[in-house]
């Protein structure tokens, strides 16, 4: 009798056990995600006949280097992944956080400094400029930390970029032509923002360039990623 009570008492436990790990994979699943790089091999899958997209790019070359600004922006970008920045949006008095540290915002600002541009001069001067299209950040700016907000630089792409489309269709060449080395993307209500590859996966669809921790990847993220894609720029001079 002792021995079945004391297995009844064993499979109650283990059972409570689990129902425990389901229901915290319930709450905090999602917020882990958004934190766990998927994996680099998911690039590399083959997902049928290779699907060719022409590369589309501007021709302008702000720093006078003889790379197109496209390809210098995928370039910067591409040095925090292999520089292996660490993942921090801390606040810094002077504005700038120390190489080999920063945010997804981080990534962007610095992959314009490598095609020869300062975003965070232009972000502050529209503000300065309109301050009511940028709300709360126009009432109160601060330039130690505005260009390092990604719905910023949202609310910035739009006001000065070509603005496209925010669906991608693999295998659909039509739609993925749209889809260029350099584009800025956004996810959810501005909450995270990277820079395509000039990269692509079999089917056409590109990779993404970005930092959501705890370093700087560059992978198949843009399909992948937790929040739906709402908004993708391409910054033409």
């Amino acid at each position: 009798m002792d021995s079945h009570i004391n297995n009844t008492t064993k499979w109650i436990m283990m059972a409570v056990v689990l129902l425990l790990l389901v229901a915290l994979g319930f709450v905090f699943g999602p917020r882990l995600l958004r934190h766990v790089p998927f994996p680099r091999y998911l690039a590399a899958v083959p997902l049928g006949p290779k699907c060719d997209v022409p590369l589309q790019i501007s021709q302008h070359d702000q720093n006078k280097n003889g790379i197109p600004d496209a390809l210098d922006l995928v370039a910067g970008a591409r040095r925090e992944v292999t520089g292996h920045t660490l993942y921090d949006a801390s606040y810094y008095k002077n504005g700038y956080p120390p190489e080999g540290r920063g945010s997804c915002t981080d990534l962007v600002w610095r992959a314009f400094r490598a095609a020869g541009y300062n975003l965070k001069d232009l972000v502050d001067q529209d503000i300065r400029v309109a301050p009511a299209a940028y709300g709360k950040t126009g009432s109160h700016p601060d330039s130690n930390i505005d260009f390092r907000r990604a719905t910023n630089l949202d609310l910035f792409f739009k006001r000065h970029a070509l603005s496209l489309a925010t669906q991608a269709q693999p295998g659909n060449v039509s739609s993925l032509v749209e889809w260029q080395p350099g584009d800025i993307v956004v996810f959810g209500a501005g909450g995270h923002i990277g820079i395509i590859s000039d990269r692509r996966r079999a089917d056409g669809v590109p990779l993404l360039i970005h930092n959501v921790g705890p370093r700087a990847t560059e992978g198949d993220y843009l399909l992948r990623y937790p929040s739906p894609i709402t908004g993708h720029y391409r910054f033409i001079k």
